[in-house]
């Protein structure tokens, strides 16, 4: 399984890799007013594409902070379990 998922990373980064080398030329983005900014359209997608992952992941980690930080606490208020004595007392059957 672990080959399957290296097959995909792989092909994955050949298609963007051969993407960005298709595609890199200037583009001019008008901005308000008589504002423009030429940039490359690979890093156009990428400032982009990390403008929304990463609030996304910030969130994830929080919460994944939060829900080990409830474990921890549950983890510590919970009783220390006894555990019960072997059955030494009882007579052996004959």
């Amino acid at each position: 399984m672990n080959f399957l998922k290296t097959v995909f990373w792989v092909l994955v980064a050949v298609l963007v890799t051969f993407f960005c080398y298709r595609n890199w030329a200037p583009v001019t983005l008008n901005l308000w007013g008589d504002i423009q900014a030429d940039i490359k359209i690979p890093i156009l997608l990428l400032l982009f594409f990390l403008i929304g992952f990463v609030p996304t992941w910030l969130l994830m980690r929080t919460r994944v902070w939060s829900y080990r930080r409830r474990i921890e606490a549950l983890e510590r208020s919970r009783p220390a379990t006894v555990s019960a004595p072997a059955a030494a007392d009882e007579e052996p059957v004959e």
